[in-house]
């Protein structure tokens, strides 16, 4: 496995990209902390976080069953955007490519578990806006670092937003789609240099 240099590994740390800093005006500090002790943990919100928060904030609660349904489907979630890309770029795992060796593929599919566990905040909290600037410009400054093909991130995460809507009601797509659009957004506007 290739090691980190000491420039990644700080961008790393700093690449933190969800906050809850716009959300005290809707939600107590009590759930506040759920959600932030969840990201501080890099894991999804669990059935206990889900209803702390659904008790602490009731108004903005009515999509926590999305939230928890697209938890508990991220595997098959990520695995589809995953079959995506590899069909999109299907040399992109071979040597040369943007995802090669295969560490560097197994680090694109985690983030895309990631970018689904971030949008679970949002879509938790009825917050569409539920990025850092700063924690995503570290992560454009990584992305930079280490080369990855934003095209076929950018492709993941549309296709992480196919293959959640498809698992949701008809009648809430339209309302879940400006989650996933919003991440999709920022990823977009990240450059390399």
């Amino acid at each position: 496995m290739t090691q980190l240099t000491e420039t990644v590994k700080q961008l790393i740390a700093k690449a933190r990209i969800v906050s809850f800093a716009q959300w005290e005006q809707s939600h107590p500090e009590a759930a506040i902390a759920i959600f932030q002790a969840a990201d501080d943990n890099l894991r999804y919100l669990s059935d206990e976080d889900l209803l702390q928060i659904k008790t602490l904030a009731p108004n903005y609660s009515a999509l926590i069953p999305v939230a928890e349904l697209l938890r508990d489907r991220a595997g098959e979630i990520v695995d589809e955007a995953r079959v995506q890309v590899l069909l999109t770029y299907p040399q992109i795992i071979e040597p040369g490519g943007g995802l090669y060796p295969p560490e560097r593929a197994q680090a694109c599919w985690r983030d895309f578990w990631h970018f689904l566990r971030c949008i679970t905040y949002g879509i938790a909290g009825s917050h569409t806006e539920y990025t850092s600037p700063s924690g995503l410009h570290y992560m454009n400054l990584l992305y930079q670092e280490l080369q990855v093909p934003l095209d076929a991130m950018v492709l993941g995460l549309k296709s992480i937003k196919a293959a959640s809507l498809k698992r949701c009601q008809t009648n809430d797509q339209e309302t879940l789609a400006p989650y996933f659009d919003h991440l999709i957004a920022q990823l977009a506007t990240f450059q390399i240099q």
